[in-house]
């Protein structure tokens, strides 16, 4: 699909299998020749590190007109929100992450494991020591873990209350060949 294409149809382009370069295309055509484009809807799209840069460098841009863009699940969304308040970056454009002793309880974590099933998260460093994870916070991480396995490779879960059960969820995840984990920390 050309970005000619992409506009005409509206501001739904919601998994239409939009990859890097048509992030990078999308936002180039976007900047070239500012539409009156208010909305985009791209959730459900891969658009690999530099698409995402691409994107939220458009939203800074002062000449463009999206007031809405949409790319992530909104607990994902509300996640990149409360991590960009805790220390202040997009997660999205980093590598890691570190929310050591910030007390994340259930609400957080869900966000959290939204995060990482996403697409556009490209973590390899996550770090959640003192944030009080209980065993069933640890489910809802590994189960995020399980679908979008590929990119993490350091994991610090120490100083939580994991349990038995929460050990167990972690090393279920350490057979899954995809997971391609090099340091674990409890």
């Amino acid at each position: 699909m050309t970005v000619a294409q992409m506009l005409r149809v509206g501001n739904r382009l919601s998994n239409c299998s939009v990859t890097e370069e048509g992030y990078k295309a999308l936002a180039s055509a976007l900047r070239s020749n500012p539409s009156h484009l208010m909305e985009l809807d791209l959730t459900g799209n891969d658009p690999g590190q530099s698409g995402v840069k691409k994107v939220n460098d458009l939203l800074q841009d002062p000449d463009c007109q999206l007031k809405t863009l949409r790319f992530l699940s909104p607990a994902a969304e509300e996640a990149c929100q409360y991590v960009n308040r805790v220390v202040g970056k997009n997660p999205l454009l980093q590598k890691e992450l570190n929310l050591s002793k910030h007390e994340l309880g259930d609400t957080r974590v869900n966000q959290i494991a939204a995060l990482l099933q996403d697409k556009h998260c490209q973590l390899n460093t996550l770090t959640l020591s003192g944030c009080s994870i209980t065993e069933k916070q640890s489910l809802m991480l590994t189960s995020a873990l399980k679908s979008n396995p590929s990119h993490l490779r350091e994991l610090n879960l120490s100083w939580n209350k994991l349990r038995d059960s929460g050990v167990k969820n972690l090393s279920d995840l350490l057979m899954n060949p995809q997971f391609k984990l090099e340091k674990l920390q409890l």
